[in-house]
Order: C-alpha cells, then structure tokens, then sequence
C-alpha cells in the first residue's frame, strides 16, 4: 500500500447507505408487528373486540367471517413472523406478504363487504411494492435444526396462548375447571379434538377453531423448516484453502492470525485480482470475520468491498472480530465502520525471553520444580511426528478439553495433524509413571500454527487433569527455547481481553470509572478467564499488540458480543449430540486426516 491506507472507493461508499437506507424496511416491520399484535389481540380477548379498536382490528387482513377469531390469530402470528424478515430486508419475506396482504384484501371485499378493511390491507401494500427494491436480502445459511427449534418454540408460544384462550371466558364457562383441564384443553385443542372444558353458545367453536388454528400453524412452519431445501454451514473448499495457503505463504508474515483463515467452518470472499481475502462465518445474522484480511493490502480494498457486498447481500450485520490497528484503519476508512479496542494479543521475542532476572522468577522456580519431578518437553514440527504419536496427540486433546463444546474461531484452527498443516508445531510434555494411562506419558499438549516463516501462534493448550500444575508455563518456555533451532523469531500468545482496563485500573492512581470497570472485568473472569488469561501471558514478559472489534453502528455490539460468544463456543443454542455419540462420529472422521474437524482452543 503505497502511500498509507487507500481511500474508500466510490463502491464502497454505495454499499455503506446509513440509517436512512434501513428506515422503510424497519417500519414497514414495525406495522406488520403492530397488525400482527393487534390481529392476536382481536382473536384471543373477548372483551377487546368490544372495546373502540374493535372497529380497527376487525379490519385488519384475516379477521372476516364465521372463523374471526380462529383467523385473525392465524394471521396475527403469521405477520409477527414476517415483522423480523421484513426489517433485515429479506426477499422471501417480502414476497410472503404481498401475497398475504392482497388476499386479506380479496376476502374483506368478498365475505365481509368492507371497504375499510380492503384499504388497511392496501395501505401496507403500497409501501411494500413502491419500495420492493428495498427486499432484496437472501436467505441466511441454515439447517434442518432450525425446524426442531421452530417446533419447541411454537409449541410452548401455543401452549400458553392457549392457556389464555381457554381462561379469557369466564363468564360462559361451565363450572370451575381446574389448571390441569385447561392444560388438557388446550393440547387436545392443539391436535383439533374436544377437551374437558365446555362453553355456553359459540364460544366453544371459537375457542376450539383458535386453538386448531395454533396447531396448525405449528405443524406448517415446522414442516415447511423440516422440508424445504437445506442451506449447509459454511465450509472452506479445497479449492479455496489451496488459494489462500498462497497467499499466507507470500503475506502470512503481516498477521499472527491469518494461518487461522484455514478453519474449515468458514467461509470466504476474495478480491476481484485474487490477491487478497477475508475469511468469515454468519451466526445469528452476524457476518463476523477475524482478523486482518489475507493477502497483499494494496487488494485489502477489493477484498473488504466484495465482504461489504455479501453482507448487503443477505442483509447481515457485518462486524470484524480481533483484527490489528493496520487493519481497523483499513475497514473503517474502506467502510466507513467504527472500530472499538478489544484487547492486546501477548508476542514474545525469542531473541528477547530470557529466564534470568527477577521478573521471570515465579516462572523460572515453576518450570524447575516441574523438570525436577521428572517431565520432559520435546518441541517438533507436525511433519516430524509419526502417525501413531499423532494420533494420540489427537485423541488426548479430545479428551483433556475439559467442555462439551469445541471452543475457539478467531485464534483457533480447529484440527491437529492434518497433513496441509505440517509446519505447525508441537510442545509435549511426558513423565514415566508405574501406571501410564491411556495417552502413554504424554501428559500436556501445546500447538502452534505457522506466523510466516520466522513466527508461530499458539493455538491450543490441553493438559491431563492428573499432571502437575505448571505444564502450560513448562511448554512455552520449551518452546521458546527450542525456537532458534527451528528458525523462529517470534512466538504469539494468548490474546487478553481488556488488557489495558485491567492493567490500569489497578494502579495507583486510577479513577472510580476505571476501578468499578476493572471490578467488573474481574467479576467476569470467573466465567470468561479474562484476568487469568492477562496475568498468565503477562508472566512471560510480551510486547502487546493491540486488536480491534469493528462495527457498523453502537447499538449492533450486543448482537455481535452474543454472535462472537457463539462463534468461541461459549455459547451453544443447537441441541449437542450426547458424548458417546459425538465420539463415535470422531473416530468415524479420522481415516480422512485431511478434512479433520477437531477444533481446539486458545486459552488455558
């Protein structure tokens, strides 16, 4: 990049369109939220439909006939479920109610003669079809999952809709019948049979028609999630990995990160000359990268604006996790994103680590006293290992995670072993015992991926629950040590969040802002290893590097805080495979070492 960071282009600024540009998709599913709640509302109490927006909600889309109440709270649920798609501008949405609002027009004219109801539905027409080019997002990557998840959903939203169905008519329920029958009313209501509760006159057709109409559209968004066809995860292919192994092996030396663009659950978008990419993975509607784009940084441009686009695309909200300063200034001045300091990633010098001195004391007694109770390191590259070594390798990083979940996306590659992958490199531990165990002697693992070709970046830190504590501290110092042999200069480290909060908030001196954010942090450790992970890289004495979170706007960070916690693994909405399940679908994938899936951590 000649000349410092390049300006945004002209594209660029078009794919950036503000707020204005959200505005009439926003409001559009703000009205269809609010018909739809009013629909639910005419529906569901009887007492409503008496009141003065009675002659409102009475003419809104799917509220006409002898089936008022049964299709009006169709309709109210079917719109609430359009409001979300029709915010994040989602084609699909969009077709869904132009069809749903023209037939609500249709059956208002021809059942119910009225006029007003014709123009309500005409009213929300007009601004869907004068704004149609505003719908133009595709669908998100999904799964079959989402249709379980649809069915829990919905049927626990019908069961307590229900319950306030059947309990909203005391007046014409005949005697007093107990929360159990109600419950009982309401499943049988679900499945379209007569329940043990009994209404005087109609209600009891309105209550059963309501409630076969719950069940109804449970069984239909179930089955239409089940069914339709399955948009799989993101996944790197080969063909892809081949293109960017090229061009870390001519720029991976820029960013201690960028080996990790090779996991293979993420997708990935490149510049129109090749020349640079960015890796990324959609959860939760988040378009989350990490850190700086791969490749030359003359092509960063071509490479964020193509990200920009897929974003707008599909209306994801794009946000970049942990990338350097080089590369926030890039996106923010590309983009017109914001940039937000997330923490420091802790690099040692090799040249520089020395165990001598006081500073280095705590560690120089740990690794000692660990030497002396009979351990040994041995550092290698993954190429250097035989099979079988490797495979116990694999094996004891499975079982020694120590969490159901794999954790890990922005600094973690996912897999250990996998031939592409034989520059990386291993730190074991070992110690001879009277009974060894499963793994042999092996007793702790570190692993390392490749930083250019004068760096590594640790990836992984497993150790059996069984060995002495300090087997972390013992590894990297091997590792540090053994690092002139091997042609290393320079070696990454965990990354600290809040590194600088931490580090300040308890000085001398420090503000009441500061402590009570320092006090918060260190509250959040006990779940999030947030000051542990700070203290334990600062043991070895690093420079600190800092990393970036970049976001479109303020009021995205929760969504994309919640979407990142996903991506790490400290969050898991899907139903897990029970344990023996999960371990036999892991034998079954070794064979093929090269599309391995065995994700690791970086963290201690």
């Amino acid at each position: 990049m000649s000349g410092g960071v390049p300006r945004r282009s002209n594209r660029a600024r078009r794919i950036l369109r503000g707020p204005r540009a959200e505005a009439v998709p926003a409001l559009i599913g703000r009205a269809c939220a609010l018909v739809g709640l009013l629909d639910i509302a005419a529906g569901v109490f009887p007492r409503f439909r008496h009141s003065r927006m009675h002659a409102i909600a009475e003419a809104l889309p799917g509220s006409f006939g002898p089936f008022a109440a049964a299709l009006s709270l169709s309709a109210g649920v079917l719109l609430l479920l359009l409001a979300h798609g029709l915010k994040r501008r989602k084609r699909r949405a969009w077709r869904a109610a132009v069809v749903l609002l023209p037939a609500g027009a249709v059956a208002e004219f021809v059942y119910r003669h009225s006029l007003l109801g014709m123009l309500i539905s005409v009213a929300l027409l007009v601004p869907l079809l004068r704004h149609r080019t505003e719908f133009g997002a595709l669908p998100d990557p999904r799964s079959r999952w989402r249709a379980l998840a649809n069915f829990v959903l919905m049927s626990a939203g019908s069961l307590v809709l229900g319950l306030v169905i059947v309990s909203v008519h005391p007046d014409r329920t005949l005697g007093d019948p107990s929360l159990a029958d109600r419950l009982t009313h309401v499943v049988y209501g679900l499945f379209g049979f007569e329940g043990p509760v009994d209404y005087q006159g109609s209600t009891s057709w309105t209550v059963a028609f309501s409630l076969g109409a719950l069940g109804w559209l449970t069984a239909v968004t179930t089955s239409y999630l089940a069914f339709r066809p399955e948009h799989p995860a993101a996944r790197l292919t080969e063909e892809d990995e081949a293109r960017l192994r090229d061009l870390l092996a001519r720029h991976g030396r820029r960013d201690s990160l960028g080996h990790f663009a090779l996991r293979r659950d993420k997708a990935v978008v490149f510049s129109p000359s090749g020349k640079a990419a960015v890796t990324y993975r959609v959860v939760s509607g988040v378009m989350l990268a990490s850190g700086d784009p791969i490749g030359d940084v003359e092509a960063w441009p071509g490479a964020i604006e193509r990200f920009m686009d897929e974003a707008k695309a599909h209306s994801w909200t794009p946000a970049v996790m942990g990338c350097s300063e080089t590369g926030g200034e890039v996106w923010t001045r590309e983009t017109g994103l914001d940039a937000l300091e997330l923490g420091d990633e802790a690099v040692v010098d090799v040249a520089d680590f020395s165990l001598a001195g006081r500073a280095m004391r705590n560690v120089r007694q740990m690794v000692k006293r660990i030497e002396r109770a009979g351990y040994e390191t041995r550092v290698r590259r993954v190429r250097d290992l035989s099979d079988g070594e490797l495979e116990r390798v694999r094996l004891a990083a499975e079982d020694w995670r120590g969490t159901d979940n794999e954790r890990g996306f922005s600094m973690a590659l996912g897999r250990i072993g996998d031939p592409a992958d034989g520059d990386c490199l291993i730190a074991t531990a070992h110690k001879q015992d009277d009974t060894p165990g499963p793994y042999g002697d092996l007793k702790a693992i570190l692993h390392f991926v490749p930083w250019g070709e004068d760096g590594v970046s640790l990836d992984l830190m497993r150790r059996d629950r069984l060995a002495d504590p300090g087997m972390n501290e013992l590894l990297i110092v091997a590792a540090l040590q053994a690092a002139p042999k091997l042609g290393i200069a320079r070696i990454s480290l965990n990354f600290a969040m809040f590194r600088s909060a931490l580090a300040r908030g308890e000085k001398i001196g420090a503000g009441p802002v500061l402590r009570a954010w320092r006090g918060l942090l260190v509250f959040l450790s006990r779940w999030f290893q947030i000051e542990s992970l700070y203290k334990f890289n600062a043991k070895f004495q690093p420079r600190w590097e800092p990393r970036f979170v970049v976001y479109r706007a303020s009021a995205d960070l929760p969504r994309i805080g919640f979407a990142a916690m996903q991506a790490e693994g400290f969050v898991d909405l899907a139903l897990p495979l029970p344990r023996f399940l999960r371990r036999r679908r892991n034998a079954a994938a070794r064979p093929c070492a090269h599309r391995s899936h065995e994700h690791g951590v970086r963290a201690a």
